[in-house]
């Protein structure tokens, strides 16, 4: 085996072409919040504080570093049409929102898409991916899915975690990520340059509990005093977050894998690698389904020595709209979606700047779980996320952010089994989880009642935050006669941005009704 894999890398070596287009290696998990070691900062403890990021700590030393890289919208469907089409989620038809919902019989817009990578491979490119897409399949060429080989990393602490021999299962599981890779590579034309994006669901729900501490050593007791201040910092929820990271580690070392391949091929420095994630930490208050920095902050790594200077760190805000427009840039090619996004590469060249950028990002979300709610409605949000400030338009405070209570009632709730594992228990845009569970189990503990408002509360209209005041966003100073003209300014900003751009929910609500809302039934 060892043998006929240097074979597949002296016959690459001989046939690429240095001097050609760079071949692409997207890095996606899925559910990744802004988790790496490359992001730790001694002035504010943070869980980056314990992890160990090898992988994204050398592309990030070795590019540039995104300090504030947002999502279009923090739920995995919406999120990843967004960015291989470099849309604003609400264009984008039946893939705004989770699992495409859409009117049978009115046409779709989504249908009109090309997409990033199938323009690359009509310009000449071998596209291909791994695991998760959570979108059609023609958007990435049906005969492109490369998982012959298996996908064991997608339940990582459960496999390793029942495993008798865990050194033994894990080189199983690196195994079939580096053969999925050379499966793609195989189809390689000589020469030819390829697109590979290596999507794992290691960090979605479900994975083990106490796994973060058995498999990557990561003791829960050192969260203390690290835990994002919209959650009780307890041992229960620390374990949660612990096991969460550990899941992290796991994605950062299939990510080095990868990066060895095509280092090992000698083909790294012609290869835009990027290394990010679709939407925040779930099963966490304000993480997951939550415009607030907790749900759409992602990591964004970059690194292509071609174009990219090295250490380069980026601090003002982007959207991963921007990733469409940045790879097509270095493939000489032009996107035929119209695109809302930017090509980040002249301000990542030497001598770029963050003034060379748009300097903020637009986060919003329409429907995540269908039976969230009784109607089956979305809860519809728009946001603007700038260097100083998070403006938030809630457009039906009325409704349930995290959807109906259910079986959560004044006096009575689920068992915490349940709650850890059947999502539609209660609040269903949160998703299943220890974390959950305990937020439910001591509501009318004292003190509580700012954390169960982070959670799951009902919210005003607007909300507002000052970024160097109030990095974990918990008070909202929309009310504040003090910034009345700042709310005002953002306000304006993203209504004008909505309007131009054709958001569906400026139209009488369009997202509240077919073909955008269609009601599902649930399946016995």
């Amino acid at each position: 085996m060892k043998f006929i894999f240097l074979l597949l890398v002296s016959t690459l070596l001989v046939h690429a072409d240095p001097k050609g287009k760079p071949n692409m290696l997207l890095l996606f998990a899925d559910d990744l919040g802004r988790y790496a070691s490359a992001y730790a900062d001694s002035k504010r403890p943070s869980a980056n504080d314990i992890i160990h990021t090898p992988a994204f700590d050398r592309m990030a030393k070795e590019g540039a570093i995104f300090h504030n890289a947002f999502v279009s919208v923090p739920s995995c469907t919406p999120s990843r049409a967004a960015l291989v089409t470099g849309r604003h989620f609400f264009r984008n038809g039946s893939h705004s929102q989770l699992h495409s919902p859409w009117q049978k019989g009115i046409p779709d817009p989504f249908e009109n898409i090309k997409g990033m990578p199938l323009t690359l491979q009509n310009g000449g490119y071998h596209i291909g991916h791994s695991l998760k897409l959570h979108m059609r399949e023609s958007i990435m060429g049906k005969v492109n899915l490369y998982n012959k080989a298996g996908q064991r990393i997608n339940n990582y602490s459960e496999n390793l975690t029942k495993a008798d021999d865990k050194e033994s299962e894990k080189k199983k599981i690196f195994a079939e990520v580096r053969q999925n890779f050379r499966d793609f590579l195989s189809k390689r034309g000589d020469g030819q340059p390829f697109f590979y994006s290596f999507n794992p669901t290691n960090t979605h729900r479900l994975w083990v509990k106490g796994s973060g501490k058995e498999l990557w050593n990561l003791n829960p007791e050192d969260l203390k005093g690290r835990m994002p201040t919209v959650l009780p910092d307890v041992p229960e929820i620390r374990e949660d977050m612990a096991d969460y990271l550990g899941e992290v580690m796991a994605f950062d070392a299939a990510c080095a894998v990868l990066i060895q391949m095509v280092e090992e091929m000698g083909e790294l420095d012609n290869t835009i690698v990027v290394i990010s994630g679709d939407h925040g930490i779930p099963g966490f208050s304000r993480g997951k389904c939550n415009v607030h920095d907790f749900g759409s902050a992602v990591p964004l790594a970059i690194r292509w020595p071609q174009k990219i200077a090295p250490q380069r760190r980026v601090h003002v805000p982007v959207s991963l709209i921007d990733l469409t427009p940045t790879f097509l840039a270095a493939a000489g090619l032009a996107s035929a979606d119209d695109p809302d996004g930017q090509s980040l590469l002249p301000a990542l060249a030497p001598g770029g700047n963050d003034s060379q950028l748009r300097g903020w990002a637009l986060i919003g979300r329409e429907r995540h779980a269908w039976r969230s709610r009784a109607d089956q409605s979305p809860y519809p949000i728009r946001a603007l996320r700038t260097s100083q400030y998070l403006y938030v338009k809630n457009f039906k405070p009325d409704r349930w952010p995290m959807g109906d209570p259910y079986a959560v009632t004044e006096t009575s709730e689920p068992t915490p089994d349940r709650l850890e594992n059947d999502t539609y228990a209660a609040f269903p845009d949160m998703d299943s989880s220890p974390t959950k569970a305990w937020l439910v189990r001591h509501r009318h503990d004292s003190g509580m009642e700012k954390f169960i408002a982070y959670a799951w509360g009902k919210r005003p209209e607007e909300e507002l935050y000052s970024m160097s005041e109030d990095p974990h966003q918990t008070k909202n100073l929309a009310s504040d006669p003090a910034y009345s003209e700042t709310l005002k300014t953002l306000r304006d900003q993203l209504m004008s941005e909505l309007k131009a751009k054709g958001d569906p929910r400026l139209v009488n609500d369009a997202f509240d009704r077919a073909p955008f809302l269609v009601k599902e039934e649930k399946k016995k």
